[in-house]
């Protein structure tokens, strides 16, 4: 058992190294950026109005680089991607980028009083038995008497109170992705926005599944409409590293059992 601690504490101790490692390697230097994910979205026809001349900077020397040649333009006006009059300018493909508005108010003010007792007591003897209650004063010592043999009394009492307050607020806005589109018509969307401020970096991540008939008419929708929604608001930086407790004190909160 002692073994175990021990290895447990050398590899905490050993993480931490780590982790302080990095700390100190970045100190002075504000929080990086997350990288971006890529995001998969389908072609679309350009407007006929719209004409780029072609690329002439990739030589004969290198065709392995030249991109596919898009589907050739047609000139409807109501093809995919035009600027249509009428086509639902919403998000409903993969790619379309939509509105998330998060306002969340919560507060919670849960309370709890519990109190029991209980009391026994118990007298039991035998005045006579068969001659059997002569053989008691032979085996105990002492003075017995067999009409109170045993007694006992009991009493038990436990009490308990609990009180939970909780208050949230987040008032923000991001925009989001359509990632997937699923079989019933359904949006898996993803939003991540990051706000650097000095040396502490504010992040807020969004995801879940969206009706498309929730979506409003300005293409934005509420947090509170967006089934298995996963909504994560932190920060990282030295006002975070601040309100933390050191690894040491952390590793024994973990470990100590009392």
């Amino acid at each position: 058992m002692k073994t175990n601690v021990l290895l447990l504490l050398a590899a905490a101790s050993t993480l931490s190294g780590c982790g302080a490692a990095g700390r100190l390697a970045n100190v002075g230097r504000a929080p990086k950026f997350t990288a971006a994910e890529p995001m998969t979205a389908p072609y679309l026809e350009r407007s006929i109005g719209t004409r780029t001349a072609p690329d002439r900077s990739i030589g004969a020397s290198a065709p392995a680089m030249v991109a596919a040649a898009p589907p050739a333009q047609s000139a409807s006006l109501f093809r995919t991607g035009a600027g249509a009059f009428f086509r639902d300018q919403r998000a409903a493909r993969v790619g379309d980028i939509l509105t998330i508005r998060v306002n969340i108010a919560d507060k919670a003010d849960i309370g709890n009083n519990t109190s029991r007792s209980r009391t026994g007591s118990e007298n039991s003897g035998v005045a006579a038995l068969l001659g059997v209650e002569n053989l008691i004063t032979k085996v105990l010592p002492g003075d017995n008497d067999p009409s109170s043999l045993v007694k006992s009394n009991s009493t038990s009492q436990n009490s308990g109170s609990g009180t939970s307050s909780r208050s949230e607020t987040i008032n923000m806005t991001l925009a989001a992705v359509v990632t997937d589109v699923l079989p019933n018509g359904n949006l898996m969307v993803r939003g991540r926005q990051e706000v650097r401020v000095n040396f502490e970096m504010r992040e807020l991540i969004v995801s879940g599944v969206v009706r498309p008939e929730d979506i409003a008419r300005d293409n934005s929708i509420r947090h509170s409409q967006i089934a298995e929604a996963r909504i994560s608001y932190g920060g990282r930086g030295q006002l975070t590293d601040a309100q933390q407790a050191r690894w040491g004190q952390q590793i024994y909160d973990a470990l100590f059992p009392f």
